[in-house]
This record gives C-alpha cells, structure tokens and sequence, in this order.
C-alpha cells in the first residue's frame, strides 16, 4: 500500500460508533497523515469510551448531529455500515461527486491479501472465529500469517500496513457491511439466513439481496460455502439463485446451529488444505465467542448465562432448545425485550409455551411484541432496568434453575450495544450473593 495515498486528504468518518470499528478507522487515517474529521449523532458524553481510545490521535468532532459544510469539506467520506445510503447528508455528498467508502470496501480494493469472508443472520461471529482458530497453525509456506477483522469490533484497516501479498484475512460481515461491497471474498461463506433487520430493510427479499454481495462478485477460482440445511441457502431458492461461476460447498449439521459452525469452518479448513489432525486438534481446542450462551456464577444454585447476542427470536428458540438438553429439569428464566426489529415472534411464543420458560421484560417497543404473542400468559415480569431484571429473576429462580440474558431484541432504548447489555448483565450478576 502507498504509504502517501491519504497524506494531507481532508477524510469525515461519519459514525464512530461504540463497537470498536470506528475508533479502528479514525486511527488508521491519522496514522496515514489524514486531516480527520468525525461526525456522530451520538454526543461527546455517549462517545466517550470511544473518544478516550483516540486521545492520543489528532481528531476534530462535530459530534450530536451532522452539518452539511462538513461533507462539503471532505476529500473522502467513510461512512459507519449503520448509516442507512439514503441518508440526506450522503445525497449531499453525491451530488458534489464526494467518494463515499466505509472501511469494508477500501478494504477489499486496496488490500492485497486472501479474504475469507463470513455472514449469515446468526453464527457468523463464532464460524469467523473458529475458521480463524482452525486455519491460524498451519500457514501456507514462506510465512503468510493470518488475521481475523470485521463486524466482530475491528476495523481491517487497522491491519491494511501489517498485510503482505498472501496473507490471509477472516473478515465477519454483516448485511449492512455487505450493502455497499463491489468485491467479494476468495472464500465466501454462509452460516444461514433468517428474519433480521427488518426494520432497516422493506422486505426479506431486500435482506437476501443484501446478503447476495458475499458471493455475487466471485470467479471461477473462488469458493462458495453455504448451508445446505437452511431453505434460503438453497440453489432453488433465493440465495443462489443464479449461475455461478466459482466452486460451490455445502455444509450440514442437522441437529444444531454449534455444529454447523464447526462444519462450516472445516469445510474452509478443508479448501484451505489444512491438514485432518490440526482441524481436529484446533476444533477441540476451540472456545467459544463471548456473550454467546456464555456461563457466569452460579448462586444458591441458580445458573446465571449471557446470551445477548441473541437478537432474534429463533436464536432465542435455540437458547431454549439447547439449554433444555443440558439441563433437562431445570425451568428456564429468560431476560428478554428491547427494540423492535420487524421480526415475527410467534413461534418463539410456542416455544415459550411449550417450556414454561418465566420472561424477565425489559421496557421497549419489541417487550411490546412479544406480550402481544403471548396473551394471557402468565409467566412475564416486567422490570424497568438490567440491575432490577437480575434482582427479580434471583428472587423467582430456585435451586436447579437456569437465569439467561437472550433479548430476541436490540438494545439502543437502554444500552450503548448488545455488548454494553450483556456486561450490565454480568456485573448485575457478580454482585449477587
């Protein structure tokens, strides 16, 4: 990479961001001799874990709202994947023929490494991380080495100066990571596609389509890799429903979403020539990713579990599942509610019925949703914070019982993020006795 190509450009990060991302992208440019601007809706006070990590960065702010002089000002835009295209500021941007990147795709056109790219409505974070863990022993020869970026908090511009031609990159990617791609990964992999974001996106179809940017740019040298279990993943569905050129491979793991991560992630290991022993040592070894299903204390009996991840219903419908597998007489306590994303919740309600599971009701329009498809049912506690969630569920839970943190919902009436969720939950939890 030109060490010159952003020295002295005038760069406006739109969207820092709490997750990491962006305070990844602000350093990057400063580093490259950017004159950085950051715009953010968000105040200086609800930015400011992420203004502390740049203290030592020459940055300006205009923070708690965005002016337009700002993106008339800039060389290049780098815009936040939350930001929606249709934002009026990035029209303005347009129309004054501004180029508007996000770190994703400046990523793809300058880098020069192999990109294993992974998505999917659920399971993307632990598939990238375990075909990470897998494929990281055992680099091709002359030393390539291996990185892990993306949706799960790091920018991979961050890694831009440290990559060599060769070196691999596992890249998480969301669908709003993948609106904007004109590239796709070497590998490109799929975990599933369910209902998600559908207060952002019109229609499912509109998602899908989304999603589609993983694979749609591929050649005959790329690998396709997808669920052969999951209905939009199909060829005669919408997923794939073209003609491809590159290598398709399907994975299944019929009986739970934890083994089609590790199926999926041999399946790249496998591509990827990486030897049965080290796949079966590295599986073996792997731990899973924080704040998925993720065991905390246990109090006068009661096990207390962060989920918070779980932002869609049938993420909460596997919590169930599987923690009424591992703990076949327990009865299940889950926190749940927040923000509306347009998804369906009849199903999770069956489910919810059909295991007696208690709800601990945190406050929002998605805890409104939920109660709708659950008339009459009797098992739902409402509270007006996290601290009040745990203190309740201490007090119903008995000895045997199972307390976890699975909201099928977002987080943003309450917390900075789902992650900003889940440590309130566990220091709530820490200070149990």
């Amino acid at each position: 990479m030109d060490k010159n190509l952003f020295k002295g450009k005038k760069v406006l990060i739109m969207g820092l961001g709490l997750h990491g991302g962006g305070v990844g992208v602000a350093k990057f440019f400063c580093k490259q001799g950017a004159d950085v601007l950051v715009t953010d809706l968000k105040t200086k006070e609800q930015l400011a874990d992420s203004i502390k990590k740049l203290k030592t960065c020459k940055v300006k702010y205009a923070l708690g709202g965005h002016e337009e002089k700002d993106f008339l000002w800039a060389d290049l835009i780098i815009k936040n994947p939350d930001v929606p295209s249709i934002s009026p500021y990035l029209e303005i941007a347009r129309k004054h023929n501004k180029s508007i990147e996000t770190d994703i795709t400046l990523f793809f056109r300058l880098s020069k490494a192999f990109i294993i790219g992974v998505t999917g409505t659920k399971g993307k974070s632990t598939t990238a991380s375990l075909i990470f863990h897998l494929i990281k022993p055992s680099p091709p020869a002359g030393g390539k080495r291996v990185f892990l970026a993306g949706n799960i908090g790091i920018s991979p511009l961050e890694l831009l100066p440290k990559i060599k031609q060769g070196d691999k990159v596992v890249l998480e990617l969301s669908s709003f990571e993948l609106e904007d791609l004109k590239q796709s990964p070497n590998i490109a992999v799929v975990t599933n596609i369910m209902p998600d974001h559908l207060n952002r996106y019109a229609t499912m179809e509109e998602y899908v389509e989304a999603k589609k940017n993983i694979f749609k740019f591929q050649n005959d040298k790329d690998f396709f890799v997808l669920n052969e279990d999951d209905s939009y993943c199909l060829p005669r569905r919408s997923l794939a429903r073209r003609r491809v050129r590159q290598k398709v491979v399907y994975f299944s793991a019929k009986k739970s979403p934890a083994l089609a991560n590790i199926a999926a992630a041999t399946e790249v290991a496998k591509i990827l020539e990486v030897p049965e022993e080290i796949i079966e040592k590295q599986v073996a070894s792997f731990k899973d990713v924080h704040s998925r299903q993720e065991f905390i204390k246990e109090v006068r009996g009661v096990k207390y579990f962060n989920d918070t991840t779980a932002t869609i219903p049938e993420a909460v419908i596997f919590a169930i599942d599987s923690f009424s597998e591992k703990f076949p007489a327990a009865k299940i306590f889950i926190i749940c509610g927040g923000v509306y994303k347009g998804v369906n919740y009849t199903k999770m309600a069956d489910k919810i019925k059909e295991r007696n599971v208690g709800l601990i009701m945190l406050p929002g329009s998605a805890s409104d949703k939920i109660k709708e498809s659950l008339p009459g049912y009797g098992e739902i506690y409402p509270v007006s914070s996290m601290h009040e969630a745990v203190e309740k569920s201490a007090r119903l839970a008995r000895k045997g019982d199972l307390v976890v943190l699975s909201p099928a919902a977002s987080s943003f009436n309450m917390f900075k993020n789902e992650f900003d969720r889940g440590e309130q939950f566990i220091k709530s939890v820490k200070k149990l006795k």
